[in-house]
């Protein structure tokens, strides 16, 4: 198991995989505030959008995929990488974006 969680955002897909490791389970902040930007992401683009993804979530791993999207959902992952990159940058030791 991956001991950082290592995040990819491409112009297709996301993908977030691995435990940070910065707490005992279920005290790990760094594993809550990405895996909160994780879920949101997908409920916004599914409740705000008409766009279509695909998603698989398990215990350490997220990943999306989606074709063209559409503007306002363009600015939902925009969004979530700003989010994702500020837990980084707060964190570095646990989080990186490869």
């Amino acid at each position: 198991m991956e001991q950082m969680i290592a995040v990819s955002v491409r112009k297709d897909e996301i993908k977030v995989y691995g435990h940070a490791n910065h707490a005992a389970k279920g005290h790990d902040i760094v594993c809550a505030g990405a895996t909160a930007l994780v879920q949101n992401l997908i409920k916004s683009i599914e409740d705000l959008t008409e766009d279509k993804i695909e998603y698989d979530i398990s215990p350490g791993r997220a990943d999306i995929k989606y074709g063209n999207l559409s503007e306002k959902a363009k600015t939902l992952v925009d969004s979530f990488f700003v989010g994702i990159c500020m837990i980084a940058n707060e964190f570095p030791d646990y989080v990186k974006i490869v």
